[in-house]
Order: structure tokens, then C-alpha cells, then sequence
């Protein structure tokens, strides 16, 4: 050891310093990522090109803005009325309803028809004319009208029943709806019943005579008819100007 020159130079190896294979996978990585680094500025100014995996997606569609613009009448414009049906204008046809038989009119006849039954009509009554004290001593002849009482088959009074008053009398029509319920007038019985004609038609002299213009009906309460009608007469008499009628289940 004590022989070594410390100041010896290495001698050089003959044929220079040799190719290391890493040498040449550090170039192929660094011209990889030069290349990589290259394509993502590409991409960077051009999104859309072809080598892009992800182009943008594309513009929607807008619609453009609509502009309202407002109507206005033409400085012409002169407003008319609608047509209206002239003398020479065909009408609209007009429709006749057909009866039936079960048919409910409030049109009195002009004659009195033949009696005729009303079906599943249960009651049933005869008329009788009597002087209006026997219920209202009082009023003497002042009274004029139709009152009586409502019965069932074994002669109970029956109460809540609606009678009917139809037809014309001294030239004037009985007013539509005109009905009362039995019950209301106890002078007659428990289920007495009244009309009073001279109130009805604002008469001013009582009594009037007429003949079977006037008649009566029971309903039920859909106004279907439980009875015949059951016309009656009138007398200008003081004995016979309170009409009685007693309806009484068949």
C-alpha cells in the first residue's frame, strides 16, 4: 500500500464511453411527453378539431324573440249592428210536443170531455153545494168558494195531501200552481181543505155561476194526478155557493 501513486490518472478505457439503453427509453419518454404536451395545445386552441375525443357540445337552439304587435281596426273601420230578422227572413221552425197519456196539463179544456180514468189514481170524490154559513155563519153570502176533506179507505183523515185547483172561471184563468194541502183548514175536519174564488180571482161580486170549467185533482208530491178531475159547478145562489168535496181512497 505504501507503493500507490495517489496522483495517478485512470487510463481511459479504449472506444469511448458506451450507449446505456436507459439512456434511450429517457428520449423516447421525453419526445412522448413533448408530443402529449403539444396535443393538448392543440386542443386548447382549436376544441373542435377531429383529434379531440370530447368536441364541445353544440349551440342549442334559441328561438328568436317573438315581437308583439298589436291589432288595430283599420282607420276605415265603422262598427255595425248584428243583422236582425226582417218581414222576408224564413222563422226558426217551431216544435210541437207530443202528449202522452199520463201527461200533466195546466190548460183547462174548452169543453167538458168525456170522464175518463186516470191511472193508479186511488181517490175519488162527488161534489155537493151547499150555503157557505154552514162553515162560515158569519159571511152570509159573502163567501164564495170550494172546500172539503181527504179520507182514506176506512174514513181516517189523511193530512199533507196536495189538491189542485184548474180551469177558467168568469172569463179568467186559474193562476198556474195553484194548490193547497189538506190539514190547513179545520172548519171542514181534521183533514180540511179550502179554495177561496173570490180571493183567487179578485172577484168583486160573489157568487158566479159557471159550468164544469173549474176542476179539482189530487197529487202527490211530483204533482202526478191520484185522482180523476173532479169538475165541478158553480151557482150565482147564496144556498149553493160553497162547492164541498170529499175525496176518499177507493
Amino acid at each position: 500500500m505504501s507503493n500507490f501513486n495517489y496522483n495517478e490518472q485512470p487510463t481511459p478505457r479504449p472506444g469511448g464511453r458506451k450507449f446505456n439503453p436507459w439512456d434511450l427509453l429517457s428520449i423516447v419518454v421525453l419526445l412522448v411527453t413533448v408530443c402529449i404536451a403539444g396535443y393538448f395545445v392543440l386542443v386548447f386552441i382549436n376544441p373542435s378539431m377531429p383529434l379531440n375525443p370530447f368536441p364541445p357540445l353544440p349551440t342549442p337552439f334559441q328561438l328568436p324573440t317573438a315581437t308583439i304587435t298589436p291589432i288595430q281596426l283599420p282607420a276605415t273601420w265603422t262598427a255595425t249592428n248584428p243583422p236582425f230578422m226582417t218581414a222576408t227572413d224564413t222563422p226558426p221552425p217551431t216544435f210541437t210536443l207530443i202528449p202522452t197519456e199520463t201527461a200533466f196539463s195546466l190548460i183547462p179544456p174548452t169543453s167538458t170531455p168525456p170522464p175518463s180514468a186516470t191511472p193508479k189514481a186511488p181517490f175519488s170524490a162527488t161534489p155537493q153545494y151547499i150555503p157557505s154559513t154552514y162553515v162560515y155563519p158569519d159571511l152570509g153570502c159573502n163567501f164564495f168558494g170550494i172546500g172539503g176533506t181527504i179520507e182514506d179507505s176506512n174514513g181516517a183523515d189523511i193530512i199533507s195531501m196536495v189538491i189542485g185547483l184548474y180551469g177558467t172561471l168568469n172569463g179568467q184563468s186559474i193562476p198556474t200552481g195553484t194548490v193547497t194541502v189538506s190539514g190547513l183548514y179545520k172548519a171542514y175536519g181534521t183533514s180540511g181543505f179550502q179554495f177561496d174564488l173570490g180571493k183567487i180571482l179578485h172577484l168583486s161580486t160573489v157568487p158566479v155561476a159557471s159550468t164544469g170549467t173549474l176542476y179539482l185533482q189530487v197529487l202527490d208530491q211530483t204533482g202526478q194526478p191520484l185522482s180523476d178531475n173532479i169538475y165541478i159547478n158553480t151557482y150565482n145562489n147564496c144556498s149553493k155557493n160553497l162547492v164541498l168535496v170529499r175525496f176518499k181512497k177507493r
